[in-house]
Parts: C-alpha cells; structure tokens; sequence
C-alpha cells in the first residue's frame, strides 16, 4: 500500500471519530444539551419537579467539573475548552473516550496498513487525543457564537425590566426565563446564586471568564462600577447593548470582508498536500528515481517549513481584533 492511500485512510479515520464521538454524546443526552430548544434547560430540570436548589446543585457541579479535573493526564489540554462548551461529559468519561479511541485505531492500523509500530502508535494517539480535542474545541466556539449573540437581546430585555422599577435581580430572572439555551440558563443560574446570597456582580465576573468573553467583561464591569458608584443602570446597559450591536456588526464586516484571504490562505496551504496525496495514489512510482537522492529529504523539509510559515502568516494577515 503506497503512502498516499494511508494517508487518506488516517485522514478517513479521523473525521470517523469526530463524527463517532458526536454520535455517541447526542445518543448519551439528546435533546438534554440541546442549544436550540425553545425551553432553556434550566427550566426544563424545575418542569420535571426538580427544586430549585437540586437544580442549583446540578448547574454548579456541571459548570465546575472541567476546571477540577485539569489534574487528570491528558485533559489538561482541553478542560478549558470543555467547561466553556459545557460538555456534559464527565472529564473521566471524556479521558476514557479518549484512551478507547486510540486503542481502537492503533488496532485498526494494525489490521488494515502496514504502517510501522512507532507511526501507528504516533497516529492512533494523534487521532484519539486529537480528535475529542477537535469536536471539544468546535463545541466551545459555537456555544459562545451563540451567546455573545444573545447578549444584546438579553440586555434590552434587562433595560426593560428595569426602566419598569424591577431591581436587577430581577431582570436577571426574566432572562432566565424568556431567553433561551446557553445564555438562559447561564443567567438562571445567576439569578438562583443571587436568592440564595450571591452577589451578581462576582457571578457575572466568573461567567465572562469561563467564556472568556469580552462583552461579558465590559456587562460586569458595568454592573459592579454601578453598585459601588450608583447612577442609572438603565442607561448604562442601554449604552453597553449599543456598543456590543455595533461591536458585533464591525466584526461581521471584517469577517466577510477576510473570508477571500481566508479561504485562499487554506487553498494555498491545503492544495500541495492534496497534490502530493492525489500523486501518490494515481502513480505511486513517481517520485521513485528521486527519492533516494540526497536532496529528496531537505526539500521535503524545506517544503513543510514554508508550508508552516504560510499558514502562520495568513493567519496573522486575517486574524483582526475587533
């Protein structure tokens, strides 16, 4: 078997797992961590008779798990990422995925390739670890993408609520109830601490740090510049919801106006190695007279190195903070 055809079989093996591990996790939980539905999850939890402070308990848990577990072999490199996707998956649950799939593919390649003992044990574990890494990280980004776009919807809501003489625990509660999964039951759990003795200003602090989000950042700045210094809440949430719409609508047009240098950026990067890949498998003997020249291997080393350089330099051209 050539090398061409190997490597498209481990590049077929590792789009299986993304696509196995996402199965098996809607299959575990279903509809249970579902970021679309209509009824956000807290509310679903007290629909079902749960108490508020078991579904207290549950949130808390579930929200400090990751971080707990970064003491854990391996999963130190995505806990941060989990926690902010919120994967329901335990981190045990999680590393034990992980060792089962690179087991699983090791054995795999011993099977069907004839690939040498040190490159399928490298290729199984790049696999197993780098797969979950994978689908934890494209989990993370799409949770937050779709908070930080709640936010100025939650906002207005909360400006409302207070323009009517409700405190701000309040317009918390009424996120919680009217905005839908992640950021409601985000700020349910917010509004379960404060009942309970929590300050809001600390509880919005360590959500804008587990999501990692500026727009929270600024949101619980506000609030906490405003309990200690007074003055009208109202108008200041009203202002922040104006600048994160129009901070969100420059960097919807920086993103269109990048996508060409983008795209060709990963054209340019992807489109050798396919070339190589593609010769390999329709004419396997085509680089036999010269891969055993003395130059063979420094130009495939030159190769990857400005392949590399590439990358990192399309990434710096497009990679624009707003």
């Amino acid at each position: 078997m050539s090398f061409g055809v190997e490597a498209i079989i481990y590049i077929g093996i590792f789009i299986g797992v993304i696509l196995l591990v996402e199965g098996l996790y809607l299959t575990v939980f279903g509809k249970s961590i579902s970021l679309n539905s209509r009824v956000n999850r807290r509310l679903e939890m007290m629909d079902k008779g749960a108490q508020r402070q078991e579904v207290l308990e549950q949130l808390r848990k579930e929200m400090s798990q990751h971080i707990s577990g970064t003491s854990i072999p391996l999963y130190s490199i995505l806990a941060n990422r989990a926690q902010r996707a919120n994967i329901a998956f335990s981190p045990q649950q999680l590393v034990t995925i992980m060792i089962g799939i690179t087991v699983f593919v090791f054995f795999g390649l011993s099977f069907g390739t004839e690939a040498a003992l040190p490159v399928r044990a490298i290729v199984a574990l790049c696999v197993g670890v780098g797969g979950v890494y994978m689908w934890v990280n494209n989990k993370a980004k799409k949770r937050s993408a779709m908070l930080e776009e709640q936010l100025p919807e939650a906002i207005d809501l909360m400006v409302r609520s207070l323009k009517v003489g409700h405190p701000f625990s309040s317009a918390i509660g009424s996120v919680a109830e009217e905005v839908q999964d992640p950021l409601g039951t985000e700020f349910g759990f917010i509004a379960d601490e404060a009942a309970y003795g929590g300050d809001i200003t600390e509880a919005l602090k360590e959500l804008a740090e587990r999501m990692d989000s500026q727009d929270l950042r600024f949101l619980a700045v506000a609030v906490g510049i405003q309990q200690k210094s007074g003055g009208n809440l109202a108008e200041i949430l009203a202002g922040l919801g104006y600048v994160i719409r129009s901070r969100f609508k420059l960097f919807r047009r920086v993103k269109a106006i990048t996508s060409e240098a983008k795209f060709s950026g990963m054209f340019l990067s992807g489109f050798p190695i396919a070339a190589a890949l593609a010769v390999n498998v329709v004419v396997p003997d085509y680089y036999d007279e010269v891969k055993t020249t003395s130059a063979f291997i420094p130009a495939v080393i030159i190769v990857a190195i400005l392949l590399v350089v590439n990358i990192i330099f399309m990434r710096m051209m497009v990679n624009i903070k707003v």
